[in-house]
């Protein structure tokens, strides 16, 4: 498998977790700790998974690694 950097959707998920960084800096202070830490936890583990994932031994891994990252987008 080639590396994940040349990957479209981890990609787009390093742009995601630049906005989401961005976004949460306008929620209200009480959420500073709660809501916008668990947001940005959920999008750093996408691309994180998908890095993971990619380097499984077998496509097989590398999907249930996908689902991982789909979940957490959820």
């Amino acid at each position: 498998m080639t590396g994940f950097e040349n990957l479209e959707v981890w990609k787009k998920s390093i742009i995601l977790v630049k906005e989401v960084y961005i976004l949460v800096k306008f929620f209200p202070k009480e959420e500073s700790y709660a809501l916008s830490d668990q947001v940005r936890r959920c999008a750093v583990s996408v691309p994180s998974n998908i890095a993971e994932g990619s380097g499984r031994n077998s496509p097989k891994e590398f999907v249930q690694f996908l689902y991982i990252a789909l979940g957490s987008i959820n």
